[in-house]
């Protein structure tokens, strides 16, 4: 039996993009991936990145923020940031881990002046929509 991919999404505040890219990681793929996520400044689980991941069926309420350095550990295959700041502020991994770059639109930010939940949760959605796109091509993505 072959082993599961271990793959990092790491973000910012690990709050937000990296827990709904391993909820739908440990949902959609979890026979062929293990799923991990942490940040470089964890701020704790977003309650609308939590709704709209319960909404399409994907629970990651047992999910915790966490910082990348603890899970400095853990040999990955593949660190995935999957935000522009994550990026460029990576840390260097021990061993063969491969690093990738795939950014998306930061939901807290862009909700930032919206007054109407609802315009606020179709942001979150359409990231999440996102995410779960990028998450389906895995990972075959990753060999390219």
């Amino acid at each position: 039996m072959k082993e599961k991919l271990r793959i990092l999404f790491l973000c910012t505040g690990n709050s937000c993009r990296s827990q709904m890219a391993e909820g739908w990681a440990r949902y959609l793929k979890g026979d062929v991936i293990e799923p991990y996520s942490a940040g470089i400044e964890p701020r704790g689980l977003d309650p609308y990145a939590l709704q709209v991941m319960e909404e399409a069926g994907v629970d990651i309420s047992k999910q915790t923020s966490k910082h990348v350095r603890d899970l400095f550990h853990i040999p990955f295959d593949y660190v995935i940031t999957v935000c522009d700041q994550a990026n460029e502020a990576c840390p260097v991994f021990p061993g063969k881990v491969k690093r990738i770059h795939v950014g998306f639109d930061d939901p807290p930010r862009f909700t930032a002046n919206l007054h109407s939940e609802e315009a606020k949760l179709g942001v979150y959605r359409r990231v999440r929509d996102e995410i779960k796109k990028f998450i389906e091509t895995l990972p075959d993505a990753l060999q390219t």
